[in-house]
């Protein structure tokens, strides 16, 4: 038996099985006898069924009784091997977890699983072919169990512009189950679950999350089975015939990473932000406001026009300007160009070098846009190497966005696109890389014939790492279409994602609300745009605007030239207010309150961020749609120190016009737990942004 104790959880695991088996996911449980756990949960036989309890394992099996989805699929030809049994060979102790080795001599597979408990929970598990003949597998997926009175799921739903969208449902009997073949994150299907005891919300109830992090095809699978065990189990989702284990080859799976809490949700997304931010690829320094040439611009890419763009973003307080798409052979529109990363001499004919001089003399750092694993097939590249891109020969290949996939994993485009992209970035002055992936594989086959999706997605990997080691004070954000490419393995490479393409305020608070239970706000990409939204057409004050944009990566995505004077007045005091709240926003714990309701549908969003030592806090109030209270309810704030008083105060926003009932109240943190403050009415799309500090206490 092994315990492994977490500060926020405990993990107790039986090692004496093939896969070890986590006995207990949880609560803290203090100085106790590990071997009392399976006393005190192990199973009797029932009538009806097998005369053992298979137990639910990392790798949970097939061949010993298990009657969920296996753990582990694939076989040998003419189809040997498919139900592997595995005895435990080697247990070996690492920091703060496990590996444990087992084998099965008749399959001739051996199973490598590492468990590690520390901000969060994490497993992984590899197989190897210790045979001596081709095993084909099908699914590697390690397994979590869940406990019984976890009867509540909260996943996601989504699409381009629509991201991250929470949606409740209650876990009875059956399956639930997502599947991702979009050969990227998705838009569609968030590789994230969050289990929970019945009604759990933001503050209360037990909470087990679960995210795959993989930035390719994914499944997630939770299991309510016919005797009442609860399973949580995701990996990688192969395409038939992707991985062929040749004698001596092992594949692993993705990292499943997985948090507890027994205090909600919000306290359970703090293990996840907690793991980003230990990472060395998480940014330590204060995130630059950026200003993002697209919805400026577009593709009208005036070496004139672009000067004053940078002129006039300075003047407001940006400090990075970011050159989008349109700079780089013929890509004059998005029907061409893609593959040729070299500055295009038509649109400017000397050069980068004299734009980005411009933009580093007022003080900003200059980003450029990229999409390496694309190409369109009108670009120099593809008329040279057809067979580069990632196709299926003998079939017409299926455009998305004019463009098609570019073979990554062929070492040849691997080498040119690192030559081209490691010389764009050598021979300028670039703090910052917008990597973009715009379009889904379809029946991508790599060199070989098979499905190339996994290959594809570690040459992704493998591009990104060497770009990184060879230039390394450069900063990455992941983007594909907006938000299909948000997971926890991606950020090990980058210090942002861009959260959605919609930079539409209303859509935002809802997206964002989201993705804050898997990411902190300084990786998220907010940006505020026009007034009338490039993706949804609906018009919203500026105010409202900021307000949403304010906690995340600021970002400006506007053509600033054309702003009036009161409009340049209220978008430079609101960068300035960002600035301000920076350090707290961007340090500290994200929280969110249960939202209020009509229907199933949020009226308001109540979310903020709450200092590491609880002394300080900054809460955003966002009216989404009229409720049916003529007053909103009092808002209650819990999660704050009891004895403490704390200054409440309504933050001024530059061009709103919501008052407040009143300001400066001294209330403790009990009190605002307990009875909260009462907000005035507020109209849909607007909101208000309260201050709290702390004036007495300990």
């Amino acid at each position: 038996m092994i315990h492994l104790r977490g500060e926020h959880a405990d993990v107790v695991i039986d090692e004496s099985f093939g896969a070890p088996v986590i006995v207990h996911w949880g609560a803290p449980l203090g100085s106790v006898d590990p071997g009392s756990v399976i006393s005190a949960l192990a199973r009797p036989l029932v009538q009806g069924a097998l005369d053992v309890v298979a137990p639910v394992s990392v790798v949970p099996e097939h061949g010993s009784g298990f009657q969920g989805r296996p753990g582990l699929a694939g076989h040998r030809q003419g189809g040997a091997a498919w139900a592997p049994r595995f005895v435990r060979h080697e247990v070996l102790s690492v920091d703060g977890g496990v590996v444990v080795t087992a084998l099965d001599a008749v399959a001739g597979l051996r199973l490598t699983t590492t468990i590690v408990l520390g901000d969060v929970l994490t497993v992984h598990a590899r197989i190897t072919n210790d045979g001596t003949t081709r095993y084909l597998l099908d699914a590697l997926h390690p397994t979590l169990p869940v406990p019984a009175h976890a009867c509540e799921l909260l996943t996601f739903d989504g699409r381009w512009t629509r991201e991250f969208h929470p949606v409740r449902r209650p876990w009875g009997s059956g399956a639930w189950v997502s599947e991702n073949r979009a050969g990227r994150t998705s838009h569609e299907h968030q590789p994230l679950v969050f289990a929970g005891t019945a009604g759990f919300g933001e503050w209360h109830g037990e909470v087990w999350g679960v995210h795959v992090a993989w930035s390719g095809n994914h499944t997630l699978l939770a299991e309510c089975m016919p005797d009442g065990r609860r399973y949580v189990q995701g990996g990688e989702l192969l395409h038939p015939g992707e991985i062929c284990l040749e004698p001596g080859e092992s594949y692993d799976s993705p990292t499943i990473i997985a948090t507890y809490s027994g205090g909600g949700l919000t306290p359970a997304s703090w293990g996840f932000h907690r793991s980003l931010r230990a990472l060395p690829a998480h940014p330590r320094s204060a995130r630059p406001v950026l200003l993002n040439t697209w919805e400026a611009v577009y593709f009208d890419q005036s070496t004139e026009r672009l000067r004053a763009l940078a002129t006039s973003a300075a003047a407001l307080g940006v400090e990075r300007f970011v050159l989008d798409d349109g700079w780089f052979g013929s890509r004059r529109d998005d029907r061409r160009g893609l593959g040729d990363w070299w500055v295009s001499p038509e649109v400017y004919p000397d050069g980068l070098a004299p734009l980005i001089s411009h933009v580093r003399g007022l003080g900003m750092e200059f980003g450029i846009w990229v999409e390496p694993e694309m190409v369109n097939p009108d670009s120099d590249l593809f008329r040279e190497h057809p067979e580069w891109a990632l196709t299926t020969p003998g079939y017409e290949p299926v455009l998305g966005r004019n463009q098609l996939v570019l073979n990554l994993a062929h070492p040849d485009a691997f080498a040119h696109i690192l030559g081209q992209l490691d010389a764009v970035l050598r021979d300028h002055d670039v703090a910052y890389v917008k990597w973009d992936m715009n379009r889904n594989h379809v029946q991508g086959s790599s060199s070989d014939g098979a499905a190339g999706t996994h290959s594809q997605t570690l040459a992704f990997y493998a591009l990104l790492d060497a770009l990184r080691e060879r230039h390394p004070t450069v900063e990455f954000e992941s983007c594909a279409s907006g938000g299909a490419r948000i997971d926890h393995e991606v950020l090990r490479r980058a210090e942002r994602v861009w959260t959605s393409d919609c930079n539409d305020a209303l859509e935002r608070q809802t997206i964002q609300w989201g993705a804050s239970m898997l990411i902190p706000y300084e990786l998220m990409g907010a940006h505020i745009g026009p007034n009338r939204s490039h993706t949804t057409g609906r018009v919203q004050s500026l105010a409202f605007r900021c307000l949403t944009a304010l906690v995340g990566h600021l970002g400006v995505e506007w053509n600033v030239l054309d702003l009036t004077e009161d409009e340049r007045d209220h978008l430079g005091d609101f960068i300035e207010l960002h600035k301000q709240f920076r350090p707290l926003l961007h340090s500290g714990d994200s929280v969110r309150f249960d939202p209020v309701l009509n229907g199933q549908t949020a009226a308001s969003h109540a979310y903020g961020v709450y200092a590491s030592d609880r002394r300080e806090a900054l809460v955003i109030h966002a009216q989404l749609t009229t409720g049916m209270s003529l007053l909103p309810p009092p808002l209650r704030l819990p999660g704050l120190l009891a004895d403490v008083s704390y200054v409440v105060e309504q933050v001024p926003l530059p061009g709103a016009r919501v008052a407040w009932l009143g300001t400066g109240i001294v209330l403790t943190g009990a009190q605002l737990a307990a009875h909260g403050v009462q907000l005035p009415r507020q109209y849909p799309e607007s909101g208000i942004l309260l201050h709290l500090s702390a004036v007495s206490g300990v």
